[in-house]
């Protein structure tokens, strides 16, 4: 029992924490130089022009880069929370601190049967793969206020609904979360919590939802999946070319509104995968009579899976995307019944890969050299291998289990597993 523990115990996890962290922010603070185009600029310049704008009472409503829902502003806001520091200084820091609450809060969801430390650890070694970019965007922010939506499902419902109605209106993609959700509650709560919130910013603030007419007119970013047509058709007389576009680099020209067109159409069919999968897993859940279909592991999963698809079918896959799937990831390793354990593995090796195509490689992804589309291919590869097999994983432990196990078992269909009774709805902290 000792040795369980000791193997359990938190120095090591918070040491790894402490010096990778360390590292991060000397990178950011530019104390050391990171190789690449500098990652910093978005906050010493985007975001503290924007945080001008902000406290005036109005959004940006003449900047194209500005492309994100309203509550985004807290965001941008929060360095006034520490006034005695430089702006970029003040965010760094407060990226920083916010890394050290997710680290908190799956530390704490990693305790107990049914429950691993490993989630912490994937926290802890995944953000550090993508270099000092975590700290360099407001993701991270986004990441915490999504982890902690999850792991407050299965006890407090509505407080989760409330987390990621805020998580929607920080940055969209946390109203995804709610896809894997029980009951009505954190849906009820969503929906009257994201209503309010989006009133009173539309009410206070003028501008609160020109983000939306910035987003439809977007090209293809060139670190996508669809860039990688023209990635190759570059080399083939392809006559676009990669351009500054509100905010990113991106290809335009010839054909580039059809891929895009593609890219939107894929995701609405994985939006209606994921439809059909909570419909499915429902009415299988609702069959039985004893444990539910959906375990206390099966919104982390639900929700890895759904961001996972959203991101790979996206017409944009920025590096600070990983953030928000390495976070999810955590999560889902945090319960010992989630069949993640591969995909997870999968976006941690192309965390990896990101960082050398952005910003280590960046100039050869804009030039289209071999190199660049080597590590494009790489890392969208993983990706998209890691939302195959993860939306496979969920259909099976969900919804094709079969009539031979028993409810409240979650291996492969034939096949009989005990469950811990720790990893349940009821215990969800």
């Amino acid at each position: 029992m000792e040795t369980r523990d000791a193997g359990r115990s938190p120095v090591w996890l918070l040491t790894a924490w402490g010096v990778t962290r360390l590292v991060l922010l000397l990178f950011v603070l530019k104390v050391l130089v990171f190789p690449g185009p500098d990652v910093t600029s978005d906050v010493s310049v985007i975001y503290r022009d924007w945080y001008d704008v902000l406290r005036t009472g109005t959004f940006p409503l003449d900047d194209v880069t500005w492309q994100y829902p309203p509550a985004a502003a807290f965001a941008v806001l929060s360095p006034a929370l520490l006034p005695f520091l430089e702006y970029a200084t003040a965010f760094f820091v407060l990226a920083c601190a916010t890394d050290a609450a997710v680290l908190a809060l799956l530390w704490h969801a990693g305790r107990g049967a049914g429950r691993s430390p490993r989630g912490a650890w994937v926290w802890v070694a995944g953000v550090p793969l993508l270099g000092p970019t975590v700290y360099a965007r407001y993701d991270v922010m986004v990441t915490a206020v999504a982890v902690a939506a999850l792991l407050a499902a299965g006890r407090h419902p509505r407080v989760a609904g409330a987390l990621v109605a805020l998580g929607a209106l920080l940055k969209v993609w946390p109203a995804l979360l709610l896809l894997g959700m029980r009951g009505r509650a954190p849906w009820a709560a969503a929906v009257l919590g994201g209503a309010g919130l989006a009133v009173v910013f539309a009410v206070t603030m003028p501008g609160a939802w020109a983000f939306l007419t910035f987003q439809r007119e977007r090209g293809v970013e060139v670190e996508s999946l669809g860039s990688l047509v023209f990635h190759l058709a570059r080399h083939f007389g392809w006559e676009g070319g990669v351009l500054l576009n509100y905010g990113s680099m991106e290809f335009l020209g010839p054909y580039v509104g059809t891929v895009g067109t593609v890219s939107l159409g894929l995701s609405a069919v994985a939006f209606g995968w994921l439809l059909l999968w909570r419909l499915r897993a429902s009415r299988s859940a609702s069959s039985r009579s004893a444990a539910p279909g959906f375990a206390a592991h099966t919104a982390a999963d639900a929700a890895f899976v759904a961001v996972l698809m959203f991101t790979v079918t996206s017409r944009v896959i920025s590096p600070q995307y990983m953030v928000w799937l390495i976070g999810l990831a955590a999560v889902c390793r945090c319960f010992r019944a989630s069949r993640m354990r591969v995909p997870v593995a999968l976006v941690l090796a192309a965390a990896l890969v990101t960082v050398l195509e952005f910003p280590l490689f960046f100039a050869n992804v804009v030039a289209s050299d071999p190199l660049g589309i080597t590590l494009l291919f790489v890392r969208n590869g993983l990706l998209v291998a890691a939302a195959l097999l993860a939306a496979r994983a969920l259909w099976r432990g969900t919804v094709s289990r079969g009539a031979s196990e028993r409810p409240g078992q979650f291996g492969r269909p034939g096949r009989l597993r005990r469950t811990a009774p720790a990893d349940s709805p009821a215990s969800a902290p």
